[in-house]
């Protein structure tokens, strides 16, 4: 039986202030297995990391009573045409086939982990797989809940974008959030850890940060997101940048070095960095792309997401994110008018690379995937009933990017970003599809 009959129908949920907390994977029997007579699992001899035997575990939890719940029929969700008449409490909903799976189909899933790209880079053995097999099982049927899949019928790009990218790098920040804790002594505040993504625009950085803030909430770590373009300079001041730049394309509109509110970002980020006890409270500012036709302003602050503290991580993305200045020389022979962003970047460390602790660089092989990337985030917000670029517009808001990769990009995969350290630094290769294809 394919790796199918593990998976289950989840209902989709949205994590709210009042349901989220430390999650119980096995409430409902949600995960465990005693009864489920499982046996050793020997990866297939095709792939040459897992060809020896390995043991499943049988017995994933010490609490909850028995039966496998990917594999009985619970069903107490009714679809109806109006929509789904289930329960709000964040409580899990699945439709289960009526014959129980069969060992080869935990053993698919147990060997498409392990095939994944990241396990090798992030010291992850078969052995240490199958003792945790369990967080794999309960991360994924999350990320189905949270992006509205049936695991009945994922896809095998999307069983990648699970297990080969969000889960990995998931544990893989886990364990960097353990190490910085390590550091401190008991009764000491512990500041947030600062994660750094940096990725191109539309490579799913926004995505992956989404996934991974969810995944924290439901394991009961406090984490808050943030983007370069909350940061953005007001319209006000971005009208105020191309005027006293005229002439220079890369400044027209946000994006590039010089159009952020680095004073607004220093000020923000301390704050994160201070909200280490509970009741501690702030407002996250936000960034409105859709406003004035696409050009963009900062959101009113009434509609900023307020936080709570403690924090134990804050994840942080954006595109040039860890882009260090250049010999003038150099990015003048890319574009000329780079030479003005190149000096705005001298003020970027001490503004954001100086407080991210953890980095994680999603690198691409061509650029030129920007383009498409973010013409399909466009017609996504057109199609939702907000006003974005045309198709036009798209193509040359993407040029204005361009000079910044061409000239940046190479010494970040090569050098890492500004002030990293190795061992807290995980690069990800992916491909066109914004799939792994290579970590290290």
């Amino acid at each position: 039986m394919s790796m199918a009959a593990l998976n289950i129908f989840t209902r989709p949920y949205s994590p709210t202030a009042s349901s989220l907390g430390p999650y119980d994977f096995n409430h409902h029997n949600r995960f465990n297995v005693s009864s489920c007579k499982l046996h050793s699992l020997s990866p297939r001899k095709s792939n040459n990391r897992t060809s020896r035997l390995y043991q499943i575990p049988t017995h994933f939890s010490k609490s909850g009573s028995g039966g496998c719940s990917w594999m009985q029929n619970n069903s107490t969700c009714h679809n109806t045409a109006a929509g789904n008449d289930c329960s709000r409490q964040g409580e899990l909903y699945s439709v289960f086939p009526t014959k129980p799976a069969t060992v080869s189909s935990v053993q698919d899933l147990f060997e498409f982990i392990c095939s994944g790209p990241l396990i090798e880079q992030m010291g992850l053995t078969p052995e240490k797989v199958s003792e945790s097999i369990d967080k794999w099982l309960a991360y994924g049927t999350q990320l189905c809940r949270l992006f509205q899949l049936n695991e009945l019928y994922l896809t095998v790009p999307q069983k990648a974008r699970f297990y080969h990218y969000y889960i990995p790098v998931f544990l893989w920040c886990e364990d960097q959030i353990s190490q910085h804790r390590s550091m401190f002594k008991d009764g000491e505040d512990i500041p947030p850890l600062v994660i750094g993504f940096s990725a191109p625009q539309g490579c799913g950085k926004t995505t992956l940060v989404f996934a991974l803030d969810y995944l924290f909430q439901v394991t009961g770590r406090k984490s808050a997101t943030i983007s370069i373009d909350d940061f953005y300079l007001t319209a006000e001041g971005q009208a105020k940048l191309r005027e006293e730049n005229p002439g220079n394309a890369l400044l027209e509109f946000r994006g590039n070095a010089g159009s952020h509110d680095l004073p607004f970002s220093v000020e923000t980020l301390m704050a994160l960095d201070n909200l280490t006890k509970e009741g501690m409270k702030m407002k996250l500012p936000r960034y409105d792309k859709s406003a004035y036709n696409g050009r963009g302003d900062r959101a009113s602050p009434s509609t900023w997401p307020e936080i709570e503290g403690p924090l134990q991580a804050i994840l942080f993305e954006g595109w040039m994110l860890g882009f260090k200045p250049l010999p003038a020389e150099v990015v003048k022979a890319v574009d000329p008018q780079l030479e003005t962003v190149n000096k705005n970047l001298e003020a970027y460390y001490d503004a954001w690379d100086k407080f991210i602790k953890a980095w994680i660089v999603i690198k691409i092989k061509d650029p030129s995937c920007v383009y498409q990337w973010r013409l399909q985030a466009e017609i996504a917000m057109r199609e939702a009933g907000k006003p974005g670029m045309s198709d036009e517009e798209v193509k040359d808001f993407v040029s204005r990017y361009l000079p910044a990769y061409k000239a940046y990009l190479p010494t970040l995969y090569s050098e890492g970003p500004s002030g990293s350290n190795p061992k807290h630094l995980l690069v990800i290769e992916i491909d066109e599809g914004r799939n792994p294809i290579l970590g290290y």
